[in-house]
């Protein structure tokens, strides 16, 4: 385990060697130290630094200030026990930077490092490890960045992390719905929802998990839950692929209500009617075609698994 454990998700918290470090307080040093972790890959300039915290200050007064905070942040850092540890920060007459080689463990980097993992891969295509981080991830995001931070830099920050954990969840939907685990799924999507209620294409999920595991009617709800939520957030009805799940679900019968292997009519205005609505149609085949590839995929894991069980007992 880390010397120095540090968590930035939700409330600030610190730990050394398995014990809280309570001697922060709300100040600059603290504010300092977060924005070093955050950036921890930079060389920050003393000065430009100094203006970025005390903006409101003249040059010679900020990089004072700026003194004072890193006098203390050494203070509460240090371990008077054992002088040959590594240093957290590495102080330069005009440079600062985090330590790469000091024994620290911050939430944030795991998080960014299962991100980073993940990146390109959509939700069905996560391997074993990839899905173990990307679920760590979503625990460690214990909620957004900082809590009760207001500064510039601090609201950037915790809107980029929250779009990356956004990102994470909506991988882990997919996932579930791939191997149906469809109660997995529902959570996580709830998840999304919770920071952006009008996030369309996670109701659409939400949607065909409900729909899967046997519950049409929530599915149905969702739906009405999705209309919503466009309606009062951005003033907007449902995407055509939302209404027609929709129409799918609320069917429950596939494709009986488009008989499409009857010949068509010879009439123009018959001709029209039926191309207007094969865009539909084609929308209904694909999602059929889905339903039956997930249940397809299903039934061999499930046969795979006999089999395996099977021959344990030979």
């Amino acid at each position: 385990m880390a010397d120095l454990r540090v968590r930035l998700f939700g409330k600030f918290s610190i730990e050394k060697d398995g014990q809280i470090l309570d001697r922060f307080d709300s100040g600059k040093s603290l504010e300092l130290f977060c924005y070093l972790l955050l950036n921890r890959g930079l060389h920050h300039n003393r000065e430009t630094l100094a203006g970025l915290l005390w903006d409101s200050n003249s040059t010679s007064q900020s990089k004072k200030y700026l003194r004072q905070a890193l006098w203390q942040l050494q203070s509460i850092l240090q371990d008077d026990s054992n002088s040959s540890d590594t240093p957290i920060l590495l102080i330069e007459p005009e440079w600062i930077r985090v330590n790469s080689d000091a024994d620290l463990w911050i939430d944030v980097v795991e998080f960014e490092a299962a991100y980073k993992k993940a990146h390109g891969l959509q939700g069905w295509q996560l391997d074993a490890e990839t899905l173990q981080a990307l679920q760590q991830a979503a625990r460690l995001y214990t909620d957004d960045l900082l809590l009760g931070w207001y500064q510039d830099w601090a609201l950037f920050e915790r809107e980029r992390l929250q779009n990356m954990f956004l990102s994470i969840l909506d991988k882990l939907m997919v996932y579930c719905e791939a191997h149906g685990e469809y109660e997995k799924g529902i959570n996580y999507g709830m998840r999304i929802l919770s920071f952006d209620r009008a996030h369309e294409r996670t109701h659409q999920s939400l949607m065909r998990l409900y729909y899967l595991s046997g519950d049409r009617t929530a599915a149905l709800r969702q739906y009405n839950r999705c209309l919503q939520a466009l309606e009062e957030e951005l003033g907007v009805e449902p995407a055509r692929r939302t209404q027609e799940l929709f129409e799918i679900f609320k069917a429950d019968d596939g494709l009986d209500a488009h008989p499409v292997h009857e010949p068509l009519p010879k009439t123009k205005a018959q001709t029209d009617e039926i191309h207007a609505n094969l865009p539909s149609v084609m929308g209904q085949l694909k999602e059929l075609q889905w339903i039956l590839a997930n249940t397809q995929q299903r039934v061999q894991n499930d046969i795979e698994a006999i089999e395996r069980a099977l021959k344990s007992q030979i």
